[in-house]
């Protein structure tokens, strides 16, 4: 059971929730998130006079909620969540497409990646100055520096940063260095530590699926997010681990309408790291949109042969220009815009 409080309602009328949820003997979680506070209730549901409830002051409404993850179930809000990221919506009409190298690697190369992400008409920009690799001999990223240089060339064309997170202690210098989204990578899905700390902020978060999650613990994962208040979490299907190997991964579109069904918030799709091949990507991201996705995570590198990292699944910037063409007669049928 949630009790979703009033969007202007006191610390005093929270605490007078808690205190009636403890006569009641059941524990009280309290949620905070920027545009509403959640309060869950934990233990037996039975004993809660959930008409008592409802007649405290600040209380909008009492749900229950029998999935045991709670604040991002669909039952707990009655709308799809938009999350906005500066002027930028994530979910409802606007189909968003997140663009850029998978690893920032120099100045030059993410000014061009910058340039060429704004020139194709995509809103936010990507890039991994941390990265998480199978082999420790590979390239782990530029670091710290790395979170400069992404901000510096997006910038100068509006375009808010998308960038992973992989180290708790990270976490502070990530907020110094104004990163817009905080991406959660297919590793980390069950890093509950990880988790919690971004789910004390506001910073909205990509929380990509887990190499072999199922959905419930994909939502479970989330929900550890947004009991620390923050609410602000968008879904990222990137691809499961199955016996084939005629692709990297499998994705697993079938993920976006159930998702659509079990909660409010957002949902996009990677096709880069599904296929792990750059002419696999449009098919798959035009299979994404046409299920109900609401954007895309896209690798793109200026000069693609000469990527740093995972060259083979990263689009030129003409091709980049051409899927946003081909995505936007997508999205126009479906009675969105991209």
């Amino acid at each position: 059971m949630i009790i979703i409080m009033q969007s202007h309602c006191s610390d005093d009328q929270v605490q007078g929730v808690a205190e009636r949820l403890a006569a009641m003997g059941m524990q009280a979680n309290v949620s905070r998130g920027i545009e509403r506070t959640v309060i869950g209730a934990i233990g037996d549901e039975r004993v809660v006079d959930q008409e008592a409830l409802e007649a405290l002051p600040g209380v909008e409404r009492v749900v229950r909620v029998m999935k045991p993850y709670k604040i991002v179930a669909r039952e707990s809000h009655d709308r799809d969540t938009v999350v906005q990221v500066g002027d930028v919506a994530i979910g409802g009409r606007a189909l968003q497409v997140i663009a850029g190298p998978c690893s920032v690697e120099t100045p030059e190369q993410m000014a061009a990646a910058a340039q060429a992400v704004a020139e194709a008409g995509c809103r936010l920009m990507r890039g991994g100055a941390f990265k998480p690799r199978t082999s420790p001999y590979a390239f782990q990223g530029v670091g710290v520096e790395g979170l400069r240089m992404l901000r510096d060339a997006a910038r100068p064309h509006g375009l808010p940063v998308v960038t992973e997170l992989m180290d708790v202690r990270m976490l502070d210098t990530f907020l110094e260095y104004g990163v817009d989204v905080i991406q959660i990578g297919t590793r980390n899905m069950q890093n509950f530590d990880l988790l919690k700390e971004v789910g004390r902020t506001h910073v909205p978060v990509i929380l990509k699926r887990g190499l072999s999650a199922t959905v419930s613990e994909w939502l479970m994962a989330a929900e550890y997010i947004a009991a620390g208040g923050n609410h602000n979490i968008i879904f990222c299907e990137r691809g499961v681990r199955t016996f084939e190997d005629a692709y990297r991964n499998m994705l697993d579109v079938t993920a976006v309408p159930v998702l659509k069904r079990e909660t409010h918030l957002p949902v996009i799709i990677d096709p880069s790291h599904a296929g792990g091949k750059a002419w696999m990507v449009p098919a798959l991201a035009r299979a994404a949109v046409a299920a109900g996705a609401d954007g895309l995570l896209v690798e793109m590198h200026p000069t693609p042969a000469q990527a740093w990292s995972d060259a083979d699944q990263a689009l030129s910037p003409e091709e980049l220009r051409n899927l946003m063409a081909e995505l936007r007669g997508i999205a126009q049928v479906l009675g969105r815009e991209l």
